[in-house]
């Protein structure tokens, strides 16, 4: 029988292999392993790229996250806005800098932060708001934007999945204060955990610099406490190999999602694509109300699907007690969603197998 993985990071890289190994040799050769060079040529390809004055590179995507926040100054007392569909560090790092997250509802069409339920979250202690481009798919930055900036409140984004997504032309992670995973299971992803921040403000990239390296303004003077969250050497290297092809990578996952999309529409339910946005799809949803049951059906089939989240933020026991507006559509969604395989490493025959299985599981549920 086929078996199929969601993902398969040893057939990534042993493509790149050679280069990697090369890469982490020239690291050991100059032995600077903490800020060495390759952070800084990672930091500015990726400006570069991104179209934003600055990048600073971090030890995970939840350091991206909380350091964000230490640069903008929310601490206890603090309320940050954001969703509960999402992966648990959204909120975690809020928590880690003494606010409180303030959970609002997604939009059932996208499963992405409601720019209509803002409004009623806001209070007077309100200081930031957090939208998460879930699964590459860029949420609709213009309101909510111009809620941010009615109400003088920072706009951090979670593009945690979402390098390469775009919204009306502009990558994720310039609207904003964006804050980046690079964990391995990311459609750019470094072997061990790595991030980085986005902004367009040069003087706070300088703080954030020196937020990551424990407050250190230079090697003996500590302007303020803060943790030891630096984007290691050898991380950079390996980053560097990879971006080259990074193109490629995505342009294959929205291969597959158009192929997915075109013939499952008339079968599933499909997670909505934001108006006027390109997503780089690290994960492909569609919604079934046997959704448990269809996960076992791909499984006894060879083929592996995952739930990008079975149980919303707001439900997990760390999160008990925490304010939230009522969570009607992400209860109900997080109940029918699944992931589907689409890394470039997934063979466009194995795709289709697996489209002939689910078309013939609708057909048969019907």
């Amino acid at each position: 029988m086929t078996s199929v993985p969601y993902v398969d990071l040893v057939k990534q890289n042993s493509a790149l292999r050679p280069r990697m190994l090369e890469a982490i040799d020239q690291v050991l050769g100059h032995g600077q392993f903490i800020n060495g060079p390759e952070v800084s040529q990672l930091e500015q390809a990726l400006a570069q790229r991104l179209g934003v004055a600055d990048v600073v590179g971090v030890a995970s995507g939840t350091s991206a996250l909380t350091l964000a926040m230490r640069a903008l100054g929310i601490g206890p007392g603090d309320e940050v806005v954001t969703v509960a569909h999402s992966y648990v560090a959204t909120a975690t790092s809020i928590v880690l800098v003494g606010a409180t997250p303030v959970f609002v509802d997604v939009d059932p069409a996208t499963g992405l932060m409601a720019p209509e339920q803002l409004a009623p979250a806001i209070s007077s202690r309100t200081k930031a708001v957090i939208p998460v481009h879930l699964g590459g798919v860029p949420c609709l930055m213009e309101p909510i934007q111009e809620l941010c900036a009615a109400h003088d409140l920072h706009l951090i984004e979670d593009c945690a999945q979402a390098i390469g997504s775009t919204h009306r032309g502009r990558s994720v992670g310039s609207f904003g204060t964006g804050c980046f995973s690079l964990h391995p299971l990311k459609t750019f992803s470094a072997c061990g955990d790595a991030g980085f921040i986005t902004t367009n403000d040069l003087e706070r990239g300088a703080l954030l610099r020196r937020l990551r390296s424990l407050g250190h303004r230079d090697r003996d003077r500590v302007d303020v406490a803060s943790e030891n969250a630096r984007l290691d050497t050898l991380q950079a290297a390996i980053l560097l190999t990879k971006l080259p092809h990074l193109d490629d990578w995505i342009a294959t996952r929205r291969h597959h999602a158009a192929a997915y999309a075109t013939a499952l529409r008339p079968f599933f339910e499909l997670t909505e694509v934001t108006e006027a946005s390109e997503p780089a799809f690290s994960t492909f949803v569609i919604r079934h109300d046997d959704r448990d049951e269809l996960i076992a059906h791909l499984a006894s089939r060879g083929f592996d699907a995952k739930v990008h989240y079975p149980l919303p933020i707001h439900q997990q026991r760390a999160f008990e007690g925490m304010p939230s507006l009522r969570l009607p559509y992400t209860e109900a969604l997080v109940r029918r969603i699944v992931s589907l395989p689409v890394s470039p490493e997934l063979e466009p025959s194995d795709r289709d197998a697996l489209i002939e299985i689910l078309i013939e599981w609708s057909r048969n549920h019907a």
